[in-house]
């Protein structure tokens, strides 16, 4: 990374931002994190405080500031992003809007100071300078190698998508007025400092972003100035504001935000259609007729007791293991979404191909799903159950948490159908569950072990799993 020149102020009050570099270069700053497992990644992100301890006292209760004076932390810190960086990336093509947005907090209201098209520098600085923009650079693991390979190993510890904002902030100004999030926030101080106002919830654990005025929000329950190396973390649904203070030269600070969307309502709006589509497979009475007129009129009282009388049921058979239970669309969403592993060479297979007295393990576990759907095998003839195995491994970073771009947008339904297709990664018959189930348990099993019939069955699985780089043998 390239050292940043001395501080200096502009003549206008603004940062000075250094000069033009050719090329991005990655830091070589040790870093304090361990990138052992995924577990002890979000331990020493949060370190002193123990795992156990924040997912039992803090973690979608209340906020928490970690002071640090740590200047090792703090220099980590700055190589994940700074300033600086910005002079090499503005020459790789970023696009206003997509890449980034510029923007200040005017008399409580948010003012959006982007530009048409592609983002020069000289324009860039002018805004951050002379008008009192905050950057907020999206997504920037698609481009700083460090920062990937943290948001991967948190995805793998969550189990949710991770993404980040980078937001920097010149002296005495405020990007964004009052708001809050639907997603739970770290804030990973990089440069300069921050003062942090939040204040208490008005929708606890909110499922949506919304602005706040400041006359609803009332007194601060937390006034905090973050330092370079300390850590901020939020619950969603927190209402919060922040400002540049006097006498710092511009802060930045990176977002780390998840759980979007990961709520038990949301498990729930998953796993239900499934289960009624099963449920009315064996029930008769699911499959009658509703009541004549009943889309017409208010809802009437033998609905609702219908309804509980079914619900009821089902959780009878649900608490007994009567009924399965298939989380399908929120497992799909996030391998198909997530990071690929942290990985400079591209995957192949590896190893001999497997034989039948091999010993073999599943790799890349935590980039793995497994989900039973339902699958139209022909056109008129009925569904079937299929076993999925769907994984993150060809992912690609460029894209992560971008959402679709314009040409994807102008694709037409064939292609849609084609790149849905390719994202499904393998398929196997219903019979295949138990065997891949087996593989997902266990550290290691011979492929004679497996529970399926035939020997060329067993075969064509771990074969077919070792061609995707998901197994390897012993």
């Amino acid at each position: 990374m390239p050292q940043k020149s001395a501080k200096k102020r502009s003549s206008n009050g603004g940062p000075q931002l250094p000069p033009k570099h050719s090329r991005m270069e990655e830091s070589h700053t040790s870093s304090p994190l361990n990138f052992d497992s995924p577990a002890s990644l979000f331990e020493s992100l949060i370190q002193p405080m123990s795992v156990e301890q924040f997912f039992k006292e803090i973690w979608e209760k209340k906020p928490l500031h970690l002071q640090r004076s740590d200047p090792a932390m703090a220099s980590y810190y700055k190589s994940l992003f700074q300033l600086s960086d910005m002079q090499a990336l503005c020459t790789r093509g970023l696009q206003y809007y997509r890449d980034l947005h510029l923007v200040r907090c005017v008399n409580g209201k948010k003012k959006v100071l982007n530009k048409d098209g592609q983002v020069k520098f000289n324009v860039l600085s002018k805004n951050i300078t002379q008008n009192k923009a905050t950057l907020q650079f999206h997504q920037p693991q698609r481009f700083k190698d460090e920062l990937w390979k943290i948001q991967e190993k948190l995805e793998c510890f969550f189990g949710a998508l991770v993404g980040s904002n980078v937001y920097i902030t010149p002296e005495e100004s405020q990007g964004l007025p009052p708001h809050y999030d639907d997603v739970e926030v770290f804030i990973l101080q990089l440069e300069g400092e921050k003062h942090w106002r939040l204040y208490t919830p008005t929708v606890p654990l909110a499922a949506e972003y919304n602005l706040v005025s400041q006359e609803e929000i009332g007194s601060p329950s937390h006034d905090i100035v973050l330092k370079a190396g300390d850590l901020l973390y939020f619950p969603r649904g927190t209402i919060h504001q922040a400002i540049t203070p006097a006498g710092v030269d511009h802060s930045t600070h990176l977002t780390l935000s998840t759980y979007q969307r990961t709520s038990w309502g949301d498990l729930l709006l998953d796993v239900f259609p499934s289960m009624l589509l099963d449920r009315s497979r064996t029930d008769v009475s699911l499959r009658e007729g509703i009541s004549r007129g009943l889309l017409l009129g208010p809802s009437e009282n033998h609905f609702s007791k219908n309804l509980a009388r079914t619900l009821r049921s089902l959780a009878d058979d649900l608490e007994s293991g009567k009924q399965d239970v298939r989380s399908t669309h929120m497992k799909r969403d996030f391998i198909m979404n997530r990071l690929p592993p942290y990985s400079q060479e591209l995957l192949t297979p590896s190893g001999r191909i497997p034989a039948l007295e091999d010993e073999v393990c599943l790799t890349h576990k935590d980039h793995m799903v497994v989900t039973v759907e339902s699958s139209q095998g022909a056109s008129e003839g009925p569904s079937e159950l299929l076993v999925f195995v769907l994984h993150s491994l060809k992912n690609q970073r460029e894209s992560h948490m971008m959402g679709e771009s314009d040409d994807e947008e102008g694709e037409d339904d064939d292609d849609e159908e084609e790149r849905e297709e390719t994202s499904r990664g393998l398929q196997f018959p219903l019979s295949h569950l138990q065997a891949m189930e087996q593989l997902q348990r266990v550290q290691r099993l011979k492929v004679s072990q497996l529970q399926l019939p035939t020997d060329g069955e067993k075969l064509n699985l771990v074969l077919a799993l070792w061609s995707e780089c998901l197994l390897q043998v012993i």
